[in-house]
């Protein structure tokens, strides 16, 4: 089983097999995103007013999955520049560049979402605690990468570049992750993943669950899609290198 699973990896290592592939994954991996998001928002409108924070309490299923997925999509980039510098993956500089919009974009919302669900409960759009800084720190180091690998025209050395920075930067993400517990901040303890078990009401933890499901597939498509994207991008910018120098000899 564990060989199997092996080889399937290695041949997606060729960028024509991982196309074919993805062609292949990409209407399932739609519908099934389609149909968690669909599962989920009904039950997070089915869900419980929260007797203190009563209907802002369903920010948190857009919010929440979010910022999971903001740091989630960062490690899928260190691990894929571990690749690029390491084992030169053909298709770990592929991952990494087309994972940094995305992770952006989920960054932004959860920033977006969580000034909407603090304003109410906290009185202000905005404070600079510890984890909303880190988080906002974070959106600033995909917004760098992003430009970095737009400005750089030699592609091995961007990768190695981009790289070295992704896997610099992810110390941010502890920081994010354990903020709440090494510093005095508005947000709440970890309440969801805990090692004596989450501490949300099954009412709300539920629909949290199918929504932080439904984002992750929603992560895992736009990914893959990227990457096809990335993949083709290379492939004309090749062939248009080779006929510039074809019309120079």
């Amino acid at each position: 089983m564990i060989a199997s699973i092996a080889a399937f990896l290695t041949g997606l290592a060729n960028p024509t097999r991982f196309l074919t592939v993805a062609g292949r994954l990409m209407p399932w991996m739609i519908g099934v995103t389609a149909l968690l998001f669909a599962v989920g928002l009904y039950l997070s409108f089915q869900a419980p007013e929260d007797y203190q924070q009563g209907m802002t309490v369903r920010i948190m299923f857009i919010h929440v999955p979010s910022a999971w997925l903001a740091m989630m999509c960062y490690t899928v980039m260190a691990i894929a520049a571990i690749g690029t510098l390491v084992w030169r993956h053909p298709l770990a500089d592929v991952a990494a560049k087309a994972a940094a919009p995305i992770g952006a974009a989920f960054t932004f919302l959860a920033l977006l979402t969580g000034s909407l669900w603090g304003k109410p409960m906290w009185g202000t759009w905005w404070v600079w605690d510890a984890r909303l800084t880190s988080v906002f720190v974070l959106f600033l180091m995909y917004l760098g990468l992003i430009a970095l690998n737009r400005a750089m025209d030699d592609p091995a050395r961007s990768a190695r570049v981009s790289a070295i920075i992704i896997l610099v930067g992810y110390i941010n993400i502890p920081i994010i992750k354990f903020s709440v517990e090494w510093w005095n901040t508005l947000h709440q303890p970890a309440s969801v993943m805990r090692l004596d078990g989450p501490t949300i009401h099954p009412s709300l933890l539920y629909p949290l669950l199918v929504m932080a499901l439904a984002f992750s597939m929603l992560f895992f498509t736009l990914h893959f899609a990227a990457m096809r994207n990335e993949i083709w991008r290379r492939r004309v910018a090749s062939m248009r290198r080779q006929a510039a120098r074809s019309a120079r000899g």
